[in-house]
Parts: C-alpha cells; sequence; structure tokens
C-alpha cells in the first residue's frame, strides 16, 4: 500500500494509428530534411567547449519528460524542453537534442510510434524549436541584456512552443480525419494552454538556477562560454536525479491521450512492433518503483551518450575540414 503513489511514467508522444500513413510519410521526409540540416549547422557552429552541455541538456531533458505533472481536469503534462535546449544551445543543435530524446523515447521506452516518429520529431523538435527561437529572440531584442528578457522569454518561448505544438498535432489529426479540426483544434489548445504554464515556470526555474551559476550560458553573445567538469558532472547529477524520481510522476493520462480519450480516438492507437522497455518498466522486476527508476536512469544515460557521441562526432568533422583547407 506504502507504494500506491509511486507509478511509472505515461506514455507522452502519438502512437501509430492516430495519423495516416500519408501524413506520417510527409512529416518523416520534413523531419528528414531539417534534421540534416541541423546537423550541417551544428558542423559549423557548435564549439569544443559546448559539446558536454549538448550532451547533459539532452539527459536532462529526457529525464524531465518522464516527470508527468497534474493539471486541472484529471490530466497531466510533462517538460517538452524545446525552449531550455533552444535558450542554452541555439536552434540546430536543439532541434538535434529533441530528435535524440525522441528517438530513444520511440526505439528503446516504446513511447510513440515508429511510423509517428517523424511527427513527433516534427512537432517537438522542429516546430517547438523553431517558435521557442522566435519568441526568445524577439524578447531578448526588446529587452537588451536586462535579466528580465531573459526570464520573460523563456516563459512566453516555452508556453507557447507547447501550444504551437499542439495545435500542429490537432491539425495533423484533422488532416489523417481521425478527429475534425473543429473538434482537435479547440482541445489541444484548451488543455495544453494549461499544461504550457507548467512548461514556462520550469523553464524559468531552471533559467533563475542557470542564472545564478554560469550567467555566461545566457549571453546573447555565448562566443565567452567556457566549460568545466563540475558544469557537466553537476548537470548530469541533476539529470540522474530527475530519473531517479520518475515514480513521483501523475498517472493521469497526458494532454493528447486525454483528448483522444474524450473525442473517442483512443482505440484507433496500435501497440508497438517490439518491446524493449515498454511503458518506462525495466523487464524482469518485480518491484515496479525499482524498475521504474532503472529504466529511468539507464534512459539517460543512454540519451547522454548517443548525443554526446552526435556532438563530439561532428566537432571532429569540422576540426578535419578545417585542417583540410590550411
Amino acid at each position: 500500500m506504502l507504494l500506491a503513489p509511486f507509478l511509472s511514467p505515461q506514455p507522452m508522444h502519438i502512437p501509430d494509428g492516430f495519423l495516416s500513413p500519408l501524413v506520417s510519410i510527409i512529416l518523416w521526409v520534413f523531419s528528414i530534411l531539417v534534421i540534416a540540416y541541423s546537423l550541417k549547422r551544428v558542423n559549423e557552429d557548435l564549439g569544443e567547449r559546448q559539446v558536454p552541455l549538448m550532451g547533459v541538456l539532452a539527459a536532462a531533458i529526457f529525464a524531465g519528460q518522464m516527470l508527468n505533472f497534474t493539471v486541472a481536469g484529471g490530466t497531466s503534462g510533462h517538460l517538452m524542453g524545446a525552449a531550455i535546449a533552444t535558450i542554452l544551445l541555439g536552434p540546430w543543435a536543439a532541434i538535434l537534442m529533441m530528435t535524440t530524446v525522441v528517438g530513444v523515447q520511440a526505439l528503446i521506452f516504446q513511447d510513440g510510434g515508429l511510423l509517428a516518429l517523424g511527427a513527433n520529431i516534427f512537432n517537438m523538435g522542429v516546430i517547438g524549436v523553431a517558435t521557442s527561437y522566435f519568441v526568445y529572440r524577439s524578447i531578448r531584442r526588446i529587452a537588451g541584456e536586462k535579466s528580465w528578457g531573459v526570464f520573460l522569454g523563456g516563459f512566453l518561448a516555452a508556453w507557447i512552443s507547447i501550444v504551437v505544438a499542439a495545435l500542429a498535432v490537432a491539425l495533423q489529426l484533422a488532416l489523417s480525419r481521425t478527429s475534425p479540426a473543429n473538434i482537435a483544434i479547440p482541445a489541444m489548445a484548451g488543455i495544453h494552454a494549461l499544461i504550457g504554464v507548467g512548461e514556462g515556470l520550469i523553464t524559468i526555474g531552471a533559467l533563475a538556477l542557470i542564472y545564478a551559476a554560469r550567467p555566461d550560458l545566457l549571453r546573447s553573445s555565448k562566443q565567452g562560454v567556457t566549460g568545466g567538469n563540475a558544469l557537466w558532472v553537476g548537470g548530469l547529477a541533476i539529470a540522474l536525479a530527475l530519473a531517479i524520481a520518475s515514480p513521483l510522476a501523475s498517472s493521469h493520462p497526458d494532454g493528447l491521450e486525454w483528448v483522444a480519450e474524450q473525442q473517442g480516438f483512443l482505440n484507433t492507437a496500435r501497440g508497438p512492433l517490439y518491446q524493449i522497455i515498454p511503458d518506462y518498466v525495466f523487464p524482469g522486476i518485480s518491484n515496479q518503483v525499482a524498475a521504474t527508476i532503472l529504466a529511468g536512469v539507464f534512459g539517460t544515460l543512454i540519451v547522454f551518450g548517443v548525443a554526446l557521441a552526435v556532438a563530439y562526432s561532428r566537432r571532429k568533422r569540422r576540426l578535419g575540414e578545417v585542417r583540410q583547407t590550411q
């Protein structure tokens, strides 16, 4: 009975079956094109000192997404993380980080369908990042170097990125004839406007912590950013702490699942083709709390390693190209 409040995180992303094959394939194509261009830009722009931050931040976003928080009406929301990733490392690295997180969630934890993976990357990694970048940079231009621009810009970027990504999902559902636009759009917008407030508050909290410890990471120009083992070790420790806290996640359905249940298309979801660590519960462990914690820690380390490998590979390629031109 004492373990009753501790539950595994709820699935968070679009499953197969919600979107038509045509819509899914089109979004796959768009996502691949954007990822390819992002790899090129990161290859040109990513500094050596920023490489570990990319891995740490991706790990923290993965772990943070496991902590669903309760929203009014028996619904839950979760961190998307596009805003904080964009603010700290720019849009191109943020797209690759979000792709890593969403890809690991689908491939290893069966959260989100494989056919729908392109849509999940597009909604969170492309639309979420693009919206965050536009809103945050606009506020920072108005505020200059004043600190209020960081926090107001961060909150609005986070809130609007959630709402716009939700509207994109609603439009995709309508194009797939899963739910009419006049029903899907207000339903998704309404619940995610509330979830976006949670996203904004989490983003402000993260920015306040960073502003107090490493304000150089929030400068308009990142040219003076320097690294440090304490930053990377501390960041990874925070990510692992979030993963360990994952059994505290809300048991309520997330915004999309809630809308699907309310609008009667939840039964169109298709199960995964295979299972590795489904529902963020490590198989073979009878204690659900321990199984969830182990799954969270494992996933956090996997995301950290993959994001770090991508960042280092792009950095090495850039250095090799520079040497060849000399």
